[in-house]
């Protein structure tokens, strides 16, 4: 597995491929990766010639500041992670803030048609931005085929999306299933940083959305609503942020079903100061 730290270098190698012959597999992440992660990976190396992964903390889509230096990052770790698949298809690109950015970290701003205007982006301001601005630089570095992301995030999913469509860029966006632990917690890099007994206690999160999910067709959107915020009303472990019901593909807060529509639920709560995300389909 070759390691890229400079995009020059990482420029010599995609040319040397001859990306033309060649279907290239991209998979950003932040690092710290987990089996999340690598079902990502392995479906892209199971989809092309080549595949690059990218680890980088990307400054711009952190609205606090706290949770940009607390987040974890171990790549040292990863690269012995990822060189154990012994895969030789498979390139690392892990660049510094400099060679993302240069000089100035700033984000640019984009037009999501409203994407970005509900859930993450009422409670992070700018976050999608972000995301976007680091997407666009990275997949610009790497020129792949086809990206691949994770279905937690699947509020960034479709902003993906809705940007390379606006964009018209010649890359095919791949969501794949969330990976979830043995008791239901969806897999993310933040849960690293929670205890033990934390991790445990948060599989609440995904029980409550099960329940949604086998009860969406017999209870309305009000009934639904009422439960879930009773869930959490008392609980003093777990925060609770938001609880979404919104149509799969606009993300619009939903208020009463509609034939020929799917439905998703959406949640955001934190424990102990660390914010998990999850979602799951109702229909």
């Amino acid at each position: 597995m070759k390691v890229f730290y400079k995009k020059e270098s990482l420029f010599k190698f995609i040319n040397s491929l001859d990306a033309s012959k060649l279907s290239i597999g991209f998979v950003p992440t932040m690092g710290s990766l987990h089996h999340g992660h690598i079902s990502l990976i392995n479906k892209a190396i199971s989809e092309n010639n080549h595949v690059i992964v990218s680890l980088y903390v990307n400054p711009t889509q952190f609205d606090n500041k706290l949770d940009l230096e607390k987040y974890p990052r171990k790549f040292e770790a990863d690269i012995c992670f990822l060189r154990s698949l012994a895969c030789s298809k498979l390139s690392l690109f892990i660049p510094s803030d400099y060679e993302i950015y240069g000089s100035q970290i700033n984000k640019e701003l984009f037009d999501f048609s409203g994407l970005d205007k509900q859930m993450e982006g009422k409670c992070r301001p700018g976050h999608f931005n972000g995301v976007a601005t680091v997407v666009m630089k990275l997949f610009e570095y790497v020129k792949p085929n086809k990206a691949y992301f994770g279905e937690k995030d699947y509020q960034q999913l479709l902003i993906i999306r809705r940007l390379v469509d606006n964009f018209k860029l010649p890359i095919f966006i791949i969501g794949c299933p969330i990976v979830r632990d043995s008791n239901g917690l969806a897999l993310s890099s933040r849960n690293l940083r929670l205890t033990k007994n934390n991790r445990a206690y948060a599989s609440k999160i995904y029980r409550i959305l099960n329940y949604v999910k086998e009860n969406f067709e017999t209870l309305n959107f009000f009934e639904i609503k009422s439960w879930v915020n009773n869930q959490f009303e008392k609980d003093s472990i777990i925060d609770l942020e938001y609880f979404e019901i919104s149509e799969d593909l606009t993300l619009k807060t939903a208020h009463k079903k509609v034939k020929k529509i799917k439905y998703r639920a959406f949640i955001a709560a934190k424990i102990s100061n660390v914010r998990l995300i999850d979602n799951i389909a109702l229909n």
